[in-house]
């Protein structure tokens, strides 16, 4: 008996050795480059932060106020998160409009609104290119091991095709001709519907779901994030929604073995909702919005997989 699965396992040594040396590869690629890809990775937070940082001080700026004038003519200012330069050019106007005022007075505030003004667009450049808050880190090598933590997601996504490639060239000789024709697409359409969830989830869901959760609470704290704790969040919203975006080649699969139809998915289609909102809840972070950010498309997914089901294994009155 042993001899009859030798050369089965030697094949199966043969396979897991190329997928691991595939990993080991890609993970010592990713670590070199480990600063362009964590670039990547936190790219989406530090376009939240510099949004939150639009935000406030956008609405720091409207909250100033001009006052009325004293018995003595002077003007007073409601000060509420008001810049000195902003100040400072009121008071050159309220200078520059005042009937009373000598040329030297008037020259002077000229020169001193000029500065204000040029120190407010300085200001703006700053904030057009920095983001508000800060991303720290709490431990000592903390850099260190996210670099190894991003490294290491990014080997098992690069070596993702090699992998599967590899199992494929196991299975293969024990399939027939006709199973081969149904079992190669399903592989190749398992990992490309796993790279389109990743890409929504990274081009679509995290700069929306991000600069939400930043910019609800930037009136009040000051995100000071933790990028260890980040690249796990990150992480699971990537994986979560690579996972989810597979329903349809599930769908594919169990079509094929006759399990469902059309019309089964059809029937299904309220308790579906439901379980696709669990689903949600358990692969994302705990917030609504990111969760109904991937329930949407699930949605929209299972309407897919319904056309599949259709076209696969498509539902058939039996005869009386």
């Amino acid at each position: 008996m042993y001899e009859d699965i030798k050369p089965h396992l030697v094949e199966l040594r043969r396979r897991i050795f190329i997928s691991v040396m595939a990993l080991i590869v890609s993970f010592i690629v990713s670590f070199i480059m480990y600063k362009p890809i964590l670039y990547w990775v936190t790219k989406p937070l530090e376009n939240a932060l510099v949004a939150a940082k639009k935000v406030v001080h956008k609405d720091s700026l409207g909250q100033w106020k001009l006052g009325q004038k004293d018995k003595n003519g002077t003007i007073k200012f409601k000060e509420s998160n008001v810049s000195v330069a902003q100040i400072a050019i009121n008071k050159a106007n309220s200078v520059i409009n005042s009937k009373n005022a000598t040329k030297t007075e008037i020259d002077l505030a000229n020169s001193i609104k000029a500065l204000a003004t040029a120190m407010i667009e300085q200001q703006k450049k700053e904030e057009a290119n920095s983001f508000w808050g800060s991303i720290t880190t709490r431990q000592v090598g903390g850099v260190f091991m996210v670099a190894l933590k991003v490294s290491l997601y990014a080997s098992l996504f690069l070596a993702l095709p090699i992998i599967l490639w590899q199992m494929w060239l196991f299975i293969e000789p024990a399939l027939y001709d006709n199973e081969k024709r149904l079992a190669f697409p399903f592989l190749i359409g398992v990992t490309v519907m796993f790279i389109v969830g990743v890409l929504f989830a990274y081009y679509v869901v995290a700069p929306f779901g991000f600069q939400f959760l930043i910019t609800f609470g930037a009136f009040l704290y000051t995100p000071i994030i933790n990028i260890e704790d980040y690249i796990s969040f990150f992480a699971k919203i990537m994986l979560g929604f690579g996972i989810a975006f597979e329903l349809p080649m599930i769908v594919y699969f169990l079509a094929l073995i006759g399990v469902v139809t059309d019309k089964t998915l059809k029937d299904y289609f309220r308790y579906a909702i439901v379980i696709i909102f669990i689903i949600a809840a358990i692969l994302t972070p705990p917030d609504v919005i990111t969760q109904m950010l991937m329930a949407a498309p699930l949605i929209l997914l299972y309407g897919a997989s319904i056309l599949v089901a259709k076209a696969i294994n498509p539902y058939k009155e039996e005869d009386e």
